[in-house]
């Protein structure tokens, strides 16, 4: 394959995730694409706690290997109370700008509810703290056990739109990044 490399960030543990599921969509439609593919399920990986002083702790330098190589990435999540999910939260705070910095992210997220804009909101806060190029596209799942059936969509629309980001995360993989944010200048870290 001659296209880019798209890497995606499963942020759910659960056997029959409706994010895995979806973010398998995504990479199939970028693969279609001529993109190289990578699914990343936190399941897999072993992640403690981040901890400032155990930075390189269990695999958390294979996570970064695997993102840092992506041209876009994708980040998926379930909606946890209105906000994004703690293994992808965990994961992130794993990475920085070497992961992120000038990287084009794709953002999906899938509720039980009929509200999942808040989750999309935070993750695309975190990626303009590290300077990361955000496609305007995001792929919202609201109702999501609705909206599967035997691991496929039912819905053409939900299914197009997940289908469009993983096509957007190919057509933007070499955009031209913008000059850093504010957030990303300011974003120094804690000081333990």
């Amino acid at each position: 394959m001659n296209g880019p490399h798209v890497a995606a960030v499963c942020g759910s543990l659960r056997d029959g995730s409706y994010t895995r599921i979806a973010l398998e969509q995504a990479l199939a439609a970028a693969a279609d694409l001529d993109a190289s593919v990578d699914l990343i399920d936190l399941r897999t990986l072993d992640l403690p706690v981040y901890d400032a002083n155990a930075n390189e702790a269990g695999d958390s330098n294979e996570l970064r290997q695997r993102i840092r190589v992506a041209d876009s990435v994708l980040l998926g999540s379930p909606m946890y109370h209105g906000s994004y999910s703690a293994p992808l939260k965990n994961a992130l705070d794993y990475c920085g700008f070497d992961e992120f910095e000038n990287t084009t992210v794709g953002l999906l997220a899938v509720s039980g509810g009929s509200f999942t804009v808040t989750t999309l909101d935070h993750l695309r806060s975190v990626c303009r703290a590290l300077n990361a190029w955000v496609i305007p596209h995001q792929a919202a799942i609201p109702s999501v056990s609705s909206q599967f059936e035997d691991g496929e969509f039912v819905d053409p629309d939900t299914e197009a739109r997940v289908e469009t980001l993983g096509r957007r995360a190919v057509e933007y993989a070499t955009i031209e990044p913008d000059p850093y944010t504010v957030e990303s200048a300011e974003n120094v870290g804690a000081d333990d």
